[in-house]
């Protein structure tokens, strides 16, 4: 349960967000995870056909996307994935590990992130990466604890900064009669090399798309969590995919993909080459788009932890909900406290990589979760999942290939 008031009456979460405040958390958090930390490592292993990497993990991600659509409006819950894994599997222990393993993800990726986003700040200040990260940390982590509303009206502010600088960088390659259609139009030939680039550089990709199932983990803060966690989903996945593509695109045509990989912040590079100005102004907009995926991950954490908690698969103390913040305070430091050693110990790449095999494995045994539960039939009372059978499939499929691409390469 949680926390408990003086009149003994439980403290639950706030239901305080629309559906607007819910697609700028999602496509926040997506965006800032993805192509402003990514793309030099995209291109740098699929070359001119970076775009077509993204193309590759959006498909990937729409199977899953639809799963966890089915899910989270069947079981609109706090720990979404755990919750999804114990229904289906009717298996504490596989719940409590899935659970475990996205409060990881979290933590993980906002380790990650927070290293990019020290390099894109250390262009204006001459202060250690390590300082940077700690500080950058606490604060957003006292950001979070102060409430949900306050933090993804924060998170919001970042995300049209944010989407303003990648719109901005596709407005002046128009301008500037760039090519960049062509790197779309033409298809990569059917051979070893350039496919098993882009399916590499895919895997990487695949981390830009990380954000949406955030989503699902704040469905207990949404005010009609049925209706508008849906369509929040499917908006953070079209508008994410349609400026992810048309970036990479440009990025590629102006620079190349050797430079935009060895770059510390790639679209400086691109915006220079395009404008012909100082690259401090996208690299101040990366910085705000860092910061919106480090404050959403770490939030999404705490609510996964929180919910794990309240179904006594973890500690009771992580629980505890402020009656003041209506925020779990306890959850929210216990992640921060994680984050920082990660950040300063561990490379970004291992970081970036391990965030993706551990997220396909989630979304792969989410969609095995749904594919059961369709396979099982519904109980009586139930409400009924709909969609096609193959759909899960597919979704479970894609991932486990991903998974092999990573491994074996």
């Amino acid at each position: 349960m949680t926390m408990e008031t003086g009149i003994g009456q439980p403290v639950a979460l706030k239901r305080r967000l629309s559906l607007p405040l819910l697609v700028l958390y999602g496509t926040g958090i997506t965006i800032g995870a993805g192509i402003y930390v990514l793309i030099g490592t995209v291109a740098g292993h699929a070359g001119v056909y970076a775009p077509w990497s993204f193309l590759l993990a959006a498909i990937v991600m729409a199977f899953t996307v639809a799963s966890y659509i089915a899910l989270s409006s069947r079981f609109p819950v706090s720990a979404g994935e755990a919750a999804y894994v114990k229904a289906a599997f009717r298996s504490q222990p596989l719940s409590v590990a899935t659970g475990l393993l996205t409060i990881v993800i979290g933590v993980v990726s906002s380790s990650a992130v927070a290293l990019g986003s020290a390099g894109y700040i250390q262009q204006f200040v001459d202060l250690p990466r390590g300082l940077i990260v700690v500080v950058l940390v606490l604060a957003l982590s006292t950001v979070a604890a102060w409430g949900i509303l306050e933090s993804v009206l924060l998170a919001g502010i970042f995300t049209l900064v944010e989407v303003g600088g990648l719109v901005a960088i596709i407005v002046a390659a128009v301008y500037a009669d760039v090519p960049m259609l062509t790197a779309l139009a033409n298809p990569p030939p059917l051979e070893l090399v350039p496919l098993s680039g882009i399916a590499l550089g895919g895997l990487f990709a695949f981390f830009a798309f990380i954000g949406f199932e955030d989503l699902a983990n704040v469905v207990e803060e949404a005010k009609v969590p049925q209706r508008d966690i849906p369509r929040a989903m499917v908006l953070t996945l079209l508008i994410s995919t349609t400026l992810y593509v048309l970036v990479a695109a440009v990025a590629v045509s102006v620079v190349s993909a050797e430079r935009l990989s060895l770059s510390p912040a790639p679209l400086s590079l691109v915006f220079r080459a395009l404008a012909g100005v100082s690259p401090a102004t996208i690299s101040a907009i990366a910085i705000f788009a860092t910061l919106n995926t480090i404050l959403a991950q770490m939030t999404m954490a705490a609510r996964v932890l929180y919910g794990m908690a309240r179904e006594g698969d973890l500690p009771q103390r992580f629980a505890s909900v402020n009656p003041r913040t209506g925020t779990p305070l306890v959850a929210t430091a216990a992640i921060a406290g994680c984050i920082i050693p990660l950040a300063l110990l561990v490379p970004f790449a291992w970081l970036a990589e391990s965030t993706s095999l551990a997220t396909l494995a989630v979304f792969a045994l989410v969609n095995l979760a749904l594919l059961r539960l369709r396979l099982r039939g519904e109980g009586p009372g139930t409400p009924r999942l709909t969609g096609p059978v193959w759909a899960p499939a597919v979704g479970l499929a894609t991932c486990l290939a991903m998974i092999a691409t990573a491994l074996l390469r």
